[in-house]
């Protein structure tokens, strides 16, 4: 493709006019006669093209030429088309982060470039999408060392077009030498691995994960021309684990340029030390686990069924100490209490493991980075989430493994007061509740305390520094005892073989903890969409019935007290504003009038599924469907944010009638 005449003269004329403006000719006459002084005086050599071409670029002055002309045209607001793209748009593949990032030149970066997909045979026969269509895509998630980033989506396909990079700090640990540039020998010596999560997203917003990789980044370090190209297997989760799903295509490369490489050899070596470090470590844990779950089964043949989980698998299919799967996680400024941390736990979706056939339950334990991403996961991602973020805000919190109603695997959190109050915290709803023993050696008259928690046995509670096994006669959670450091009711694991392997850095297979994101979502224009979204969806249904809509607005703005008191109590169990929320709906029925609302909560945003759940209930049925004299209806949806975007959806529908007799 080429510019017509006309346009080619107007480009010519408008950079012409720019560099004019710019003074680009004095300048480079400056450079030149510069140049000449500093660099040809001592030996009188002859200047060729290239050392001018040098000099500009070192002054800046070809950097100021291209920012002025606005070439570099940002990538994610590209024209989507099928036609083929003029020359010029050959920004669209240079690094889309070296243009929004303000680089610190005495800091050392990792550029990682992901030139495309190939081999994602499960998409084979997926029909390309249309301009405009909405289609199932990909998002790549990466997190390295305290920073995460995330691609723009794709659409699914057997060669997804992805064309992203990604901006890598690579500092030091050591305190007080954060601003230092890191060298080759220290980079070495980080360990930390690029996590990358693939999650493919459906029509209708809903997510599932296709991959989770640790890339091992260091062989940079030992490239010749300091750049490295290299094609990374996808393996699929859990069931899948040993599958290929596909390959990305990915370029790694250094800022600024490494002054000295480091031989292939000695990368090698260091890898190879690592792994064995780690495996031996790893080695001398299970023997020590295996002696630890003898002793245990010795105090009474009868713990062999008891829920004591020692390890447990990722995503991935790999065996990890359940321990490492919680660290104390700050949220900053993104939640305030630990209360509001259990609200927003417990609003990420709840998803059981997928599994291929019958047969039971797939245990899958995700890493945090794949369960954030993916914002939903099973009672186990949760409930490590939640004991991670009462760590952080400095209560003793343990996860707990054991059984609910109907011998139902489960987990939940507990936290264990300076007055010895036990508390537990359901990581799937939010509730808390108060752990008052029952004890059966006391008389019949002695009134014993009813249990409000849905658990029913407990066989271990752990943190990323503690392991306890219960050992008392009965695993029933109303009669347990949690003093901890009792020896003769919980059996410990020793801490120090705990930290040998989980504590950040004592392996190279122990991925490190990603920080939390910020909500991505306008809650107040995410609001108003599913709003208007579900009265189109009321009126057509009442349509079909043949009944008219007619719409209260002054209505629907009344219900917003009550919801914002529903996430409230939700939030901090205290309820309040229901009296102000009853006198203005009474103010606003008129006398001879009935109000009906059904108020209902989500954790999607999906209006047509919400819909349809709603009208499951006869109570919102007959709200929706409601025939009479002066009918108005009403709904009102209000949305609370929670950071890695996770929300609470609250929707009320109302209507108000003149009763006839």
């Amino acid at each position: 493709m080429s510019l017509p005449p006309e346009k080619a003269s107007e480009l010519k004329q408008i950079i012409h006019q720019q560099l004019t403006k710019m003074d680009v000719h004095g300048r480079i006459r400056e450079v030149l006669a510069e140049t000449i002084r500093e660099e040809l005086a001592p030996q009188h050599q002859q200047l060729s093209e290239e050392d001018l071409m040098k000099a500009l670029i070192r002054r800046g002055i070809i950097d100021d030429v291209v920012k002025e002309l606005n070439f570099m045209t940002d990538m994610n607001n590209r024209e989507v088309t099928s036609t083929p793209k003029p020359s010029t748009h050959f920004v669209d593949r240079q690094p889309p982060v070296l243009k929004k990032t303000n680089i610190d030149p005495t800091r050392r970066y990792l550029y990682l470039q992901v030139l495309g997909g190939k081999a994602f045979l499960e998409h084979l026969q997926e029909p390309e999408p249309l301009p405009g269509q909405i289609c199932s895509t990909f998002t790549l998630c990466l997190h390295f060392r305290n920073q995460r980033f995330r691609s723009k989506p794709v659409p699914c396909a057997c060669e997804p077009d992805f064309s992203d990079g990604f901006l890598l700090e690579v500092y030091k640990d050591s305190l007080g030498e954060g601003s230092k540039m890191a060298d080759a020998t220290t980079m070495l010596s980080i360990c930390d691995p690029v996590h990358i999560v693939l999650i493919k997203t459906d029509t209708s917003g809903e997510t599932t994960l296709v991959a989770s990789y640790f890339l091992e980044w260091r062989s940079v370090l030992s490239a010749e021309n300091r750049v490295t190209k290299i094609a990374v297997e996808l393996l699929g989760v859990g069931t899948e684990s040993k599958v290929s799903v596909g390959v990305l295509d990915i370029k790694l490369e250094m800022y600024p340029k490494l002054n000295k490489t480091l031989s292939q050899e000695i990368v090698n070596t260091q890898l190879a030390l690592e792994r064995q470090k780690t495996a031996e470590k790893e080695r001398l844990f299970l023997v020590y686990a295996k002696q630890w779950w003898r002793e245990y089964l010795q105090i009474r043949p009868s713990h062999n069924t008891r829920l004591v989980k020692i390890f447990a698998q990722d995503e991935n299919g790999v065996n990890r100490p359940v321990c490492s799967y919680v660290r104390p996680l700050r949220a900053g400024r993104l939640l305030d209490t630990p209360r509001q941390a259990a609200r927003f736990v417990s609003v990420l979706g709840y998803e059981k493991a997928p599994v291929i056939g019958g047969g039971g339950k797939q245990e899958q334990w995700c890493t945090l980075l794949t369960f954030l991403c993916r914002n939903k996961g099973d009672c186990e991602d949760h409930a490590n989430l939640l004991c991670s973020l009462l760590l952080g805000f400095g209560l003793e919190a343990f996860v707990c493994v054991g059984t609910k109603a109907k011998g139902v695997s489960h987990t939940w959190v507990m936290t264990y007061g300076i007055d010895g109050t036990v508390t537990f915290w359901e990581s799937l709803t939010g509730h808390r509740y108060i752990h008052n023993p029952i004890k059966p050696d006391d008389p019949p008259a002695v009134e014993q305390p009813k249990p409000l928690y849905p658990y029913r046995t407990i066989g271990c509670v752990f943190n990323h520094q503690k392991f306890f096994a219960n050992c008392q006669p009965s695993e029933a959670v109303e009669v347990c005892f949690f003093d901890l450091h009792d020896e003769s009711k919980w059996k410990p694991m020793s801490g120090e073989a705990i930290k040998s392997v989980c504590s950040p850095g004592a392996t190279t297979a122990l991925p490190s903890f990603p920080p939390l994101c910020a909500s991505a979502i306008d809650a107040a224009a995410t609001s108003n969409e599913l709003e208007l979204q579900l009265r189109l969806l009321v009126a057509e249904h009442r349509k079909d019935l043949g009944f008219a809509t007619v719409w209260d607005d002054q209505l629907s703005y009344l219900l917003s007290p009550a919801l914002a008191a529903y996430e409230l109590e939700r939030t901090t169990g205290i309820s309040s504003g229901n009296e102000e929320f009853q006198d203005a709906i009474r103010r606003a029925v008129p006398d001879g009038h009935t109000f009906k609302g059904f108020p209902i909560h989500f954790v999607y945003r999906n209006a047509r599924r919400a819909f349809a759940t709603c009208l499951r209930s006869s109570f919102c049925e007959e709200i929706v469907c409601c025939r009479g004299d002066q009918v108005r209806l009403a709904v009102r949806v209000r949305v609370f944010v929670y950071p890695e975007s996770a929300c609470a959806v609250w929707i009320m529908f109302a209507c108000k009638y003149r009763c006839v007799l």
